[in-house]
C-alpha cells in the first residue's frame, strides 16, 4: 500500500515540478503565474502529507517499536518457544499481521484507539530521547479488553473453546470489562530474566 502511495506522490511532484518550470519560463500568462502559485503551495503540502503518510504506517512496524534498547526484550519474545506466552502464540501462528503485531496487541479499537496509540507512541519516543526510560516497563493503564474482543470477541474458538463459556457468564464479564483477560492469560510476554 504505501508503495502505491509513494508512487502516487511521485507522479504528482513529477506534474507539478514540469508544470512549474513550465509556468516559470512564460510567466507573461495569469494562468501560469496562477499554476506556479499554486504548484508553489502544493508542493510543499503533498510532500508533507506523504511523509506523514509514510511515518505513520512506519510507526506501525515491530521493527519501529523495537528500534528502543528497552523493547528489545519484547521483541524478543515474540520468537520465544512459550505456548503460554500471548505475543508468541500470537504471533507465531499468524493471529496478528507479523508486521505490525504490537501496533495490533497494543491498540483498542476505532479512532480514539489510534488517536491514543499515536500519542502513548509519542511519549514514549520522546521519553526515549529526551528523559531516562524505567528501568522496568508496565502499562500505563489496564489492559483493555477490547483490544482482545476485537479480534475474538466473535470467533467461534473464543465463544465455544478454550473454557470461556464456563460459567456462563464469563464471555458477558469479559464484554463488560468487569473482569480482564489477563486474569487468565497472565503472561502477555515471556521475558528472560
Amino acid at each position: 500500500m504505501s508503495v502505491i502511495i509513494l508512487a502516487v506522490f511521485a507522479a504528482v511532484m513529477i506534474l507539478l515540478l514540469v508544470g512549474l518550470t513550465r509556468a516559470l519560463k512564460s510567466p507573461s500568462t495569469g494562468f501560469a503565474r496562477s499554476f506556479a502559485v499554486v504548484a508553489m503551495v502544493l508542493l510543499p503540502s503533498v510532500w508533507l502529507l506523504a511523509m506523514l503518510v509514510y511515518a505513520d504506517s512506519e510507526m506501525k512496524k515491530v521493527s519501529f517499536c523495537t528500534s528502543c534498547h528497552e523493547m528489545k526484550p519484547y521483541g524478543e519474545s515474540l520468537h520465544v518457544d512459550d505456548d503460554e506466552s500471548l505475543s508468541a502464540s500470537h504471533y507465531q501462528n499468524n493471529r496478528v499481521d507479523k508486521t505490525k503485531a504490537c501496533y495490533v496487541c497494543h491498540t483498542e479499537p476505532g479512532l480514539l484507539g489510534y488517536m491514543d496509540a499515536k500519542l502513548r507512541g509519542l511519549h514514549d519516543v520522546r521519553v526515549h530521547y529526551f528523559g531516562k526510560a524505567p528501568e522496568e516497563l508496565e502499562l500505563v493503564a489496564p489492559y483493555d479488553n477490547a483490544v482482545c474482543l476485537k479480534c475474538h470477541g466473535e470467533a467461534k474458538s473464543f465463544l465455544e473453546g478454550g473454557g470461556h463459556q464456563y460459567p456462563d457468564t464469563l464471555i458477558d464479564a469479559l464484554k463488560a470489562g468487569e473482569m480482564s483477560c489477563l486474569d487468565c492469560h497472565d503472561l502477555a510476554h515471556h521475558l528472560e530474566d
